[in-house]
């Protein structure tokens, strides 16, 4: 529930990270991906934001860095983002808003003018800007390089007496799975301005870090991979007349979610049980879609003795999710299938069986517990291979991605050993 306060003196809309024609490479490679869908994403959930901020009526929007992807392709996308100020303009919106490390100054080569309500501050140094009419500080500064490595936060200006203090700033904190470290500072020194509220940027998972003050990363508006799962959007501010905040409320903008949908098939019998509970998971992804495209990735966890069977089958399995996607009234796109089950055998009595099958079985188990290199004959042949095919097999190999790597071949080999194969 939200504090209680006096009478709202105005709202807000903070927002991030909206990377506007994001390019999204390599779709083509997703077998019967929706493209054209993925690929208009993040200017549609920028509608949704406009389209938000004019059904809220509220006072101004911030926008903390990274409005763009980077160099535009062509002025189309920058011609987007006028139009859609454009809309603000006309219902007396103002907007403010930083450079990220995406649309560095050093790193857009093309510009177009922006209508007058938009507010962009500095890359050279921190500023403050006062709103007409309210009592609002606004201290930011955006980026020069697309590289920040120093505290950008310290050399923010003094809190304004008798205002609502706003620092907007795009920032890695003191980091961030999966995010470069940029402009990075601690929560000690935000509060040590005395603003009441941080707008953050950078971080793409929504959170509220603290509340005194407050300082939020708003997310991205659109989650652009499977790595961006759940709800994407923005935070709507409300500060009362005694310049607190009353409530910051995430608003949900996305147009397609993704989302990991585990299944658990340890009470599978055989494959013929699998339709069912995928199809069950299914369906529960897209009620929380909530009418969106729904970029699913199935995996199925649980001790099986189908472990092995669907390890060897996997184009297998993902026909049939996608079958099973396809009976979903609400639009479904099964982006990959994982096989993160665990196999229910006795692996003893199946070593016993015969000194070979004993020595792979060794020679797995050694694998899994220690460091695993790619061998040199590999490498060798990574050198060789074009560049197009080099850069998906590395990613393969990387070191993440190696311990899934061997679980799949000792499913198959596991699934050959059982039926005499060897």
């Amino acid at each position: 529930m939200p504090a209680q306060h006096g009478l709202t003196l105005f709202r807000f809309l903070h927002a991030a990270d909206t990377h506007i024609d994001s390019p999204l490479e390599g779709l083509e490679a997703y077998d019967g991906a929706p493209v054209a869908a993925l690929r208009g994403a993040t200017r549609l959930a920028f509608e949704n934001l406009v389209r938000l901020a004019l059904d809220e009526k509220v006072d101004f929007l911030l926008l903390a860095g990274d409005v763009y992807d980077g160099d535009w392709k062509d002025f189309s996308t920058g011609l987007f983002f006028t139009r859609q100020m454009a809309r603000l303009k006309a219902a007396n919106i103002s907007v403010y808003l930083i450079a990220g490390n995406h649309d560095a100054a050093s790193v857009l080569t093309r510009r177009l003018s922006l209508p007058d309500n938009v507010h962009t501050f500095s890359t050279r140094a921190a500023e403050t800007r006062r709103l007409e009419g309210l009592p609002v500080a606004i201290h930011g500064r955006g980026f020069p390089h697309r590289a920040v490595p120093e505290n950008l936060a310290l050399d923010y200006p003094e809190r304004v007496a008798g205002c609502f203090n706003i620092g907007l700033l795009h920032t890695s904190l003191t980091g961030a799975a999966g995010h470069d470290t940029y402009a990075p500072c601690s929560l000690a020194d935000l509060a040590a301005r005395g603003y009441q509220y941080w707008a953050l940027g950078h971080v793409h998972q929504p959170q509220v870090v603290a509340r005194e003050p407050w300082v939020v990363f708003p997310g991205n508006p659109q989650g652009r991979h499977i790595r961006e799962t759940g709800a994407r959007g923005c935070q709507l501010v409300t500060v009362g007349d005694d310049l607190d905040v009353v409530e910051a409320e995430f608003r949900a903008l996305d147009v397609v979610r993704w989302m990991r949908l585990e299944v658990d098939i340890s009470a599978a019998e055989n494959r013929a049980d699998l339709p069912a509970r995928i199809s069950s998971a299914l369906i529960r992804g897209a009620a929380a879609a909530e009418g969106r495209l729904l970029a699913a990735r199935i995996v199925l966890v649980g001790a099986t003795t189908l472990h092995n069977t669907l390890k060897r089958d996997l184009p297998g399995l993902r026909a049939e999710c996608i079958n099973q996607a396809q009976s979903v009234p609400d639009g479904i796109w099964i982006e990959a299938v994982e096989v993160r089950t665990t196999p229910r055998q006795n692996l003893a009595d199946l070593a016993a069986r015969d000194d070979l099958t004993r020595i792979v079985l060794e020679t797995l188990s050694q694998a899994a517990a220690g460091e695993l290199a790619v061998p040199g004959e590999v490498r060798d042949l990574l050198k060789i291979l074009p560049a197009e095919l080099r850069d998906g097999v590395e990613a393969e190999l990387a070191v993440e991605q190696r311990a899934a790597l061997l679980d799949d071949v000792r499913g198959i080999l596991l699934a050959a050993l059982e039926r005499h194969e060897a």
